[in-house]
């Protein structure tokens, strides 16, 4: 009796022992499968991060790429006083299409994003906003020398109140520019910081890819062509570096007319002549730190002007080449001086943008620093002194960031005896 009890408990035992093997199994195969999972995706960010370089493949440039329609629609499903008798953009057709886009670059419903990639001319204009300003959200444009002739200085209902009949430059050179207008926080002063300065060294460089862009009210009424070998964007990147100057930072800045001094000039070749004109900046001081490559847009005066106070300013965009592989730095430094002028001057920036590779140069030389970024202000109808305004709330902004990058250096020299930053 007892034998024939004690095979009974026995063989529960046994079938207990099976019981819990294949639940311990089920369990370690089921760990081991989600480490692995977790592995792989996290292996696969981490290549998707090393060899991507467009912003939209990012999270931060899907986001910006992102419609408010289609967060509308995502709270409309839970809120249901936000449905809308729009069209949903969570339809699997368009979802479709977002992920084709978002994956390869090829837009469904725009055939000519099959051939952007090998001509760039058919996609020049395509950017990806990084940084929204409140500005406006309109992308910048550009255009060639020639690229603006259709939109002549007479163009009615476009040009403003700008003066753009004018026969004569409504402003001189740099040298004898007039003094900017005493607006309500005189951004040409420099702040009551005491005497900061940096003893004589240049730390910013300024140059100009296209360095004859100009304004239709600056030039003669007859010319189409917005562009001038005399009254130019040098002279705003000029009156830049003597605002910083003036701030106590260091700045040169080139006003190379590229036409002129390279021999077969080619405007599509205008990033290679202005690389050669910073390297050899680079190489004849090692001291530069903050490059900016400055331009105007090509827009009408409606979408490159900003009224703050009673004053006009020529509004600006900041440019980020994500064919630069450490493009993310130069967008974090653009960034930074995009946020100053969100909080003092709201309205002045238009925000940070990405070009694709398919804009043409896509890297507009910022590789050579992570401190450098393409800067274009104004359009074709601001006036050289608008564009002076926005010259001194820049050389505000970035002798700000300059002087508070000198002292998180100086904080941190104990830690890092090299002084370089991290």
């Amino acid at each position: 009796m007892k034998q024939d009890g004690y095979r009974p408990d026995g063989h529960s035992r046994r079938t207990n022992w099976r019981r819990m093997l294949v639940t311990g199994r089920a369990y370690l195969m089921l760990s081991a499968c989600s480490t692995l999972l977790f592995v792989f995706l996290g292996l696969g960010g981490m290549l998707q991060k090393s060899l991507s370089t467009s912003p939209v493949q990012s999270m931060q440039g899907l986001a910006a790429s992102l419609s408010a329609r289609l967060f509308e629609s995502l709270l409309g499903m839970e809120l249901p006083h936000m449905e809308s008798p729009e069209k949903s953009p969570l339809q699997a057709g368009r979802m479709a299409a977002f992920l084709l886009r978002f994956m390869t670059n090829v837009n469904p419903d725009d055939p000519r994003s099959l051939l952007a990639s090998e001509m760039p001319l058919m996609d020049r204009d395509r950017s990806v906003l990084l940084r929204p300003g409140s500005g406006g959200d309109e992308a910048p444009e550009d255009s060639g020398p020639l690229g603006t002739q259709e939109l002549q200085p007479d163009d009615p209902g476009q040009s403003g109140e700008t003066g753009i009949d004018e026969p004569e430059p409504s402003e001189g050179h740099a040298d004898d520019a007039p003094e900017p207008d005493k607006g309500q926080a005189e951004p040409d002063k420099p702040d009551a910081e005491g005497p900061r300065t940096t003893q004589g060294d240049k730390v910013v460089f300024i140059y100009h890819s296209h360095n004859r862009e100009s304004w239709y009210p600056e030039l003669k009424s007859s010319q189409k062509d917005p562009n001038s070998d005399k009254i130019n964007v040098t002279l705003v990147g000029k009156r830049l570096a003597k605002q910083l100057e003036a701030r106590g930072v260091g700045a040169s800045q080139s006003s190379k007319d590229y036409p002129t001094t390279v021999e077969g000039y080619n405007w599509n070749y205008s990033y290679k002549y202005s690389l050669k004109t910073v390297k050899e900046a680079l190489a004849a001081n090692d001291r530069l730190q903050f490059f900016f490559d400055i331009h105007r847009d090509s827009q009408r005066r409606n979408k490159t002007t900003a009224t703050i106070g009673d004053k006009d300013y020529a509004q600006v965009y900041f440019i980020i080449g994500h064919k630069n592989p450490d493009w993310r730095e130069n967008e974090s430094f653009a960034n930074r001086i995009h946020e100053l002028l969100e909080k003092d001057y709201p309205g002045l920036s238009r925000g940070v943008w990405g070009k694709t590779a398919a804009n043409g140069n896509g890297e507009y030389n910022q590789s050579v620093a992570p401190d450098s970024v393409l800067i274009e202000i104004g359009g074709v109808d601001n006036t050289l002194q608008e564009s002076y305004r926005t010259a001194d709330v820049l050389a505000k902004a970035i002798s700000q960031i300059y002087w508070e990058e000198q002292d998180a250096t100086k904080a941190d020299a104990p830690a890092n005896p090299s002084g370089k930053k991290g």
